[in-house]
């Protein structure tokens, strides 16, 4: 056997945590399997996998083996699914980070009917606002909101957000609709954050950029709460428009101060620099960038 297929073999052995199942699922004797695994041990000087009755757990060599063979046993795999006889055959993972507020709030959609359209693909999709690691932790993708210097080389824009400062009718009919910077520190400021003293960042509308420093009445790390405390009449605060897009449109909330611009922010989809673009990956990135209204990769 060759090295592809022995670290094949590898990735069978740990994703099923059983020699015992990875020999069914292979078809081969269990003794083969713990034979090959211990050749593959001997081959690299170390041990790989901690086993023993009651005990089953990689070592630290084995997790980084596995993180890498699991691309390149992917990547052969690919190769086969993309050259072989049947190159549109699209079954197989494919794994998505997506910012939780932004992936539930408006991605959701797009996200189900690529699933309904393509139900051969294995499409796990992870909501969490923290960066991962693409490479280590085996992500395909992952859509990363962020200005253009804060983003990866290895990213392609896929759409475009932009903040919004908003706030009730209500709450602006009893404490007066600022007309300025200045008279927005007399208001209630509900900020997105955890800083006790915050900054939001404007553009004048001569094309200046003024940084605006206050003091919040409210933080959270939730666009979603922040919207029904602006909704409640609790303040004016500063959200994404895919956030406040909605109450924006059934008059719940109106735009404050509109003529004062924020930066635009991009939205992108990332892989790892080194990571080969398969059929499924190629779709995705397509797709996603036709509902954002962008490019593809």
């Amino acid at each position: 056997m060759g090295q592809v297929e022995d670290l094949r073999l590898f990735v069978l052995v740990v994703e099923n945590s059983s020699i015992s199942k990875a020999a069914d699922k292979l078809r081969i004797a269990k003794s083969a399997v713990s034979r090959r695994l211990n050749l593959l041990e001997e081959r690299y000087g170390t041990r790989l996998i901690d086993r023993a009755p009651g005990v089953w757990a990689l070592t630290e060599t084995g997790r980084e083996l596995f993180q890498r063979a699991v691309r390149i046993v992917g990547d052969v795999e690919e190769i086969d699914g993309d050259f072989a006889n049947a190159p549109r055959n699209l079954a197989g993972p494919l794994s998505v980070s997506v910012p939780r507020e932004f992936g539930l709030a408006f991605l959701n959609p797009t996200l189900i009917a690529f699933k309904q359209r393509h139900p051969e693909i294995k499409l796990t999709i992870d909501f969490d606002d923290r960066k991962v690691d693409l490479a280590r932790e085996n992500y395909d993708f992952a859509i990363r909101i962020a200005s253009g210097k804060e983003i990866d080389a290895s990213a392609t824009k896929i759409g475009r957000m932009q903040h919004l400062l908003v706030g009730s009718s209500e709450y602006l009919e009893v404490n007066s609709e600022p007309t300025s910077l200045e008279d927005l520190r007399q208001h209630k400021l509900l900020y997105f954050g955890n800083a006790r003293r915050a900054s939001w960042d404007f553009i004048t509308e001569n094309g200046k950029p003024i940084i605006f420093e206050c003091q919040p009445f409210l933080n959270s790390n939730s666009g979603v709460f922040l919207l029904e405390a602006v909704r409640k009449g609790m303040g004016i605060g500063r959200l994404p428009d895919f956030v406040a897009a909605g109450a924006l449109s059934t008059g719940d909330l109106v735009t404050v101060l509109p003529d004062l611009g924020v930066p635009e922010w991009g939205i992108f989809l990332v892989h790892a620099e080194d990571r080969r673009l398969n059929l499924r990956m190629r779709l995705f990135a397509e797709e996603i960038g036709k509902a954002l209204g962008e490019g593809t990769l």
